[in-house]
Order: structure tokens, then C-alpha cells, then sequence
């Protein structure tokens, strides 16, 4: 059953009483029905490293060739799987090397990937990023869209940035700004983001 990112009314309304010019664009869009990512935590990392630097395309067919293989994209099966059987999925022996090493740090108790889901945004950003492979935006990601966490907004999303130069008419978008509407948003930047 494909799952969606939650929302509802309240969300919606509270970001229209906050801000005119992204209530505008929530009007003109309407409800998004944004797919979360499937599986756990872990399939999520390895899902989001594939996609590190191909297109949506490149990605959908790795992805597939990943879950075609014996098991589900757990850190037991990308262990017991070989470097070339990995790389015969298309990816790179980069990527290999860090979806392996994140989940030898996993099997080993290095990494308490079940911890992350109890702890607060940046606890969690800072615990993911220190993962092989996984910077400050791929973790963003995960707390959105695996996480479903309510108020993510993401600096380093370059569509992001498009939405609010597009909503507000700005050439650029520097932190300074980007951090006005992070906190006008707040605690719904999730849903901003889904918009912009």
C-alpha cells in the first residue's frame, strides 16, 4: 500500500495566516499526495545514495535491480552480497563502498540506526551525516520522506530555493532569508517544502 506524507487542514491553514504569497501558491496547487519512501530506515539510506548524482530514471532501475535481488534491502543482505554483485545493479563501486560500510557499522553495533527515530531533528541530521555517503541534505531527506518528520526545510535543496525565489520574486535566496521563512513556516516546513 503506497504511503503518503501526511498533512492536513491545520497545517494548511497555518501556513496561509502565516505567509500570503506561499498560501497563494498552496491555492493554485492544491493537496499534494508526495509517496514516502518504503521499506525502513536503512533501505531509505541506500535508496537515497543510488540517487546521489543520476536521474530519477537511472535511480527507479537501480532501485529495481537492487530489490530484485535475493532479499530485501537490508543491512543482512547488502552484507551477505558481494561488492560485484552490488555493482551489477548499475551503481558505482563508490556507492557500494558506502552502502556496505553503512551497513557493516549497523551489523556491528557502531551505528544504532533504530536510535535515530527518537532523536530531535538535529540530533538526527548530525547522527545520519556521519554515515560514509550521506551528507546534510540526503539526511534532510530521510527525516522528510522516511521519517515523515513535520519541519524539515532543507537550505541545500536546490528546488527548494527555485519554489521560494518563484513565490517571492527573489533573484537568490541567502541563508539569511532562507532562515526568515524557516521560522515563518515553522512547525510546518515539511509541508512548506512540498510546496515550494
Amino acid at each position: 500500500m503506497t504511503r503518503y506524507f501526511e498533512y492536513g487542514d491545520e497545517k494548511v491553514a497555518y501556513l496561509k495566516r502565516h505567509d500570503r504569497k506561499l498560501g497563494e501558491a498552496i491555492d493554485a496547487v492544491g493537496h499534494i499526495y508526495r509517496e514516502m519512501d518504503e521499506g525502513g530506515l536503512f533501505s531509505g539510506i541506500v535508496h537515497h545514495i543510488i540517487g546521489q548524482q543520476v536521474s530519477s530514471a537511472a535511480q527507479a532501475t537501480i532501485w529495481a535491480r537492487l530489490q530484485g535481488m535475493p532479499g530485501d534491502v537490508t543491512p543482512e543482505a547488502i552484507a551477505s552480497a558481494t561488492a560485484e554483485e552490488l555493482q551489477s545493479c548499475s551503481t558505482t563501486f563508490k556507492k557500494v563502498d558506502y552502502i556496505r560500510g553503512i551497513a557493516d557499522k549497523i551489523l556491528s553495533g557502531a551505528f544504532d540506526i533504530e536510535a535515530v527515530e527518537h532523536m530531535s531533528d538535529e540530533e538526527a541530521i548530525e547522527a545520519l551525516s556521519s554515515l560514509p555517503g550521506v551528507g546534510r541534505w540526503t539526511a534532510e531527506m530521510l527525516l522528510l520522506f522516511n521519517l515523515g518528520r513535520p519541519d524539515i526545510l532543507s537550505f541545500g535543496d536546490l528546488a527548494i530555493q527555485r519554489g521560494m525565489r518563484m513565490a517571492y520574486h527573489h533573484r537568490t535566496i541567502t541563508r539569511e532569508m532562507f532562515e526568515r521563512y524557516r521560522k515563518r513556516y515553522s512547525p510546518y516546513g515539511s509541508t512548506a517544502s512540498l510546496y515550494l
